[in-house]
C-alpha cells in the first residue's frame, strides 16, 4: 500500500513539475470578461440545471449572479489581484487574491473543466503558499461546505477554522512545506509587486 501512494506521489509531482513555463498568470483585461463570465458559468451550471428552471431563465441567472459577484469582490478588495491562468497562451482559468493586511487572502480559483484533475490548481496553490510564507502570512480562504476541492486544500495544510452555513473558513499558517519545494508560476505576483 505505502509503494501505491509513493508512486500516486511521484506521478502527481511529475505530472505538476512537467506543467512548468507552460503555466502563467496575468491580469484579467475587460476583453477577458466573457472568458471570465465561461469559467463561472462551468462552476455553477450543474447547480443551477438542477433548479428544473427552463435555459433561457438559468442563462438569466448565471449572467446576473456573475455580475453580482464581481462587483461584490471588486469592492470588497479594491487592492485585490483579479488573474487569468494560461496554459500554453489559452486562457483556462481565474485566480483572484489579496495581499491586504495581515492575511493573504484566496479569494477564488477555477479553472474550466477540461484543466480539472491535471495538478494545475496544485501547482498554483503551492506557488501561492510559497509567496505567503515568504512573507510569513497565513493564508485563507472560503469554500462552499460540499465542494470536493476540501480535500486538496486539507492535502496543502489549510484546517477549517469556522463556517457560516455556505462556506467553510479555511485557514494556513504562512510557513513553507515541510521538505518540498514549491516550482514559481510566471506572473503570480504579491499585491503592489506588479
Amino acid at each position: 500500500m505505502a509503494d501505491h501512494v509513493e508512486t500516486n506521489a511521484a506521478v502527481q509531482s511529475q505530472r505538476i513539475a512537467g506543467v512548468g513555463d507552460r503555466l502563467l498568470v496575468r491580469p484579467a483585461l475587460e476583453c477577458d470578461r466573457a472568458f471570465l463570465y465561461s469559467v463561472f458559468e462551468s462552476t455553477r451550471a450543474e447547480e443551477f440545471a438542477r433548479s428544473g428552471l427552463d435555459e433561457q431563465r438559468i442563462a438569466q441567472l448565471l449572467a446576473e449572479q456573475f455580475s453580482m459577484q464581481d462587483k461584490y469582490y471588486r469592492s470588497h478588495y479594491p487592492n485585490g489581484c483579479f488573474d487569468v491562468i494560461e496554459l500554453d497562451g489559452c486562457p483556462i482559468g481565474r485566480l483572484y487574491h489579496d495581499w491586504g493586511g495581515s492575511e493573504a487572502r484566496l479569494i477564488d480559483i477555477a479553472l474550466l473543466p477540461a484543466h480539472r484533475g491535471a495538478g494545475i490548481g496544485t501547482r498554483l496553490l503551492q506557488a501561492f503558499v510559497a509567496h505567503a510564507a515568504a512573507r510569513a502570512m497565513p493564508i485563507v480562504l472560503y469554500v462552499e461546505m460540499d465542494n470536493r476541492v476540501q480535500a486538496l486544500y486539507r492535502r496543502l495544510g489549510f484546517e477549517a477554522d469556522g463556517e457560516n452555513g455556505v462556506y467553510l473558513r479555511m485557514r494556513r499558517p504562512g510557513v513553507a512545506f515541510e521538505g518540498a519545494h514549491a516550482l514559481p508560476v510566471r506572473g503570480l505576483v504579491c499585491d503592489g509587486e506588479r
